[in-house]
């Protein structure tokens, strides 16, 4: 366990961010790697590929659901000094990894097929998604798993464990990506489906060892099954805070749905550069969302010990460092974006709608940094409900407008790009508004009895930076 309530704050959130943003470079690899060798077999392989993963969305919103919870409650316990408190939470998120788990394989071989055909451009499309969600749905199913452990080591400030296994499990994806999907050494091709079973195998394999690493290693949580018995009072504490976090990632998964939904029309190059360009634009974003998620620990295990000055400086100094982080990214997006697509495909078409996706929409990217930063501290309060509000705003600002605008005779992708650009920018200013709200609501000084430290008193070294 690290204790987060002391020494400077920039330094824990670039101590945190520094393991999580390469731990998560590695995860996003995971499609980077086989949109690679997918991209070889032409642009109905990366089409398919790309609108089967969206569906990686629901799995995200149903793990930041569980991870999210975690987090929150571990922390808060942590901060209070509560041991005991932190490993009931942690043996409890355990058990609704297993039944989430259960649930999503189920849904994947029934209804994910029947998906990926009602958006798909054309019929090899949908062919090629099919395959690869079907081979994939397993994966997705343990990553539950991974969450849940590696929400409860960041709860008590640990974070290189996950980095460690993330870049062994993508290590292991992309020694077999080119050998299933291309059939390297085998002669063999198994083309999208290979990509799927490629990554299923690898999250198979950090499970196990992240399970290891439970068993072996760590003290302050431990792998308990005496506790794996429902507590429901405890599940509801974590899906309270969990669902409206996964309630967010839903309505991201809806959005792109629509996306892919209206610009199908334009075939399968326009959905294949708009796929690219989303999963290089998640690879851009990397270091900004680290810091945003470094922030629920460090912000969290200081709400739970009463030291709520450092709570907004965890706000004030993460808003900053994303904000410069994603002025860069713009600047660079706004230079040669097509550097970034070339990269996956050579194809013209898919080329030109992928770099001036990235072109247009990387306007929006400071927006997006802020509202990371803002959903790191709803997080780190334990309330997620006023992040979930502003992502409504957003579904509502886009989706209702876009659906529209693809009835229109002269309907255009530029539309579609420039719609999500000012849906973002509202997203960010009702976050903003929100979180004033909810600190000034939140951070008051607590009751005598709790002996914890008056609102905004922090002993002397303690400040934002030490």
């Amino acid at each position: 366990m690290k204790d987060l309530t002391q020494g400077s704050i920039t330094r824990l959130l670039v101590a945190m961010a520094v393991p999580i943003a390469i731990g998560m470079l590695f995860q996003t690899l995971y499609f980077l790697v086989d949109l690679y060798f997918v991209a070889r077999l032409g642009d109905a392989a990366i089409a398919g590929v790309s609108t089967a993963g969206t569906i990686s969305f629901v799995i995200l919103a149903l793990t930041q659901m569980l991870g999210v919870g975690t987090v929150a409650l571990v922390s808060h316990a942590v901060g209070r000094k509560d041991q005991a408190e932190a490993n009931l939470v942690f043996n409890q998120s355990v058990l609704l990894s297993a039944i989430c788990g259960g649930l999503t394989l189920a849904a994947g071989f029934l209804v994910g097929g029947a998906y990926v055909r009602s958006v798909a451009a054309d019929p090899a499309a949908a062919a090629a998604g099919v395959a690869y969600l079907y081979w994939y749905t397993p994966g997705l199913a343990l990553q539950f798993a991974l969450v849940a452990m590696g929400s409860a080591l960041r709860g008590t400030g640990i974070v290189q464990p996950t980095m460690i296994v993330q870049m062994l499990t993508v290590i292991l994806n992309t020694v077999l990506a080119p050998v299933l999907i291309a059939g390297w050494g085998t002669h063999h091709p198994l083309g999208a489906a290979g990509a799927g079973l490629a990554s299923s195998i690898a999250v198979a394999f950090g499970v196990a060892f992240l399970w290891i690493y439970f068993l072996r290693l760590e003290h302050y949580v431990g792998l308990r099954p005496d506790q794996w018995r429902p507590r429901l009072p405890l599940i509801r504490r974590i899906l309270n805070v969990g669902l409206p976090a996964g309630g967010e990632f839903f309505m991201l998964f809806v959005i792109l749905g629509v996306i892919y939904w209206v610009i199908r029309g334009f075939g399968p190059a326009a959905q294949a550069g708009f796929g690219v360009g989303g999963r290089v634009m998640q690879a851009l974003f990397l270091p900004v969302m680290a810091i945003a998620f470094a922030v629920p620990a460090v912000a969290g295990q200081n709400f739970g010990a009463h030291r709520y000055a450092r709570v907004r400086e965890t706000f004030r100094r993460a808003a900053l460092l994303s904000s410069v982080l994603m002025i860069a990214i713009t600047m660079l997006c706004q230079w040669r974006p097509e550097l970034f697509i070339e990269g996956f495909t050579r194809q013209p078409d898919a080329v030109a709608v992928g770099s001036t996706y990235l072109r247009v929409i990387s306007w929006n990217f400071l927006a997006t940094g802020l509202i990371f930063t803002c959903s790191g501290l709803f997080q780190a309060l334990g309330n997620t409900w006023p992040s979930l509000l502003s992502s409504g705003a957003r579904l509502l600002t886009f989706v209702l407008p876009a659906v529209w605008l693809s009835t229109l005779p002269h309907f255009s992708l530029m539309q579609v790009w420039y719609l999500s650009v000012a849906s973002v920018t509202m997203q960010a200013l009702t976050s903003l508004a929100l979180l004033q709200r909810e600190l000034r609501r939140r951070l008051t000084a607590p009751p005598a009895a709790t002996g914890g430290v008056p609102a905004e008193a922090v002993p002397v070294g303690e400040g934002a930076d030490g």
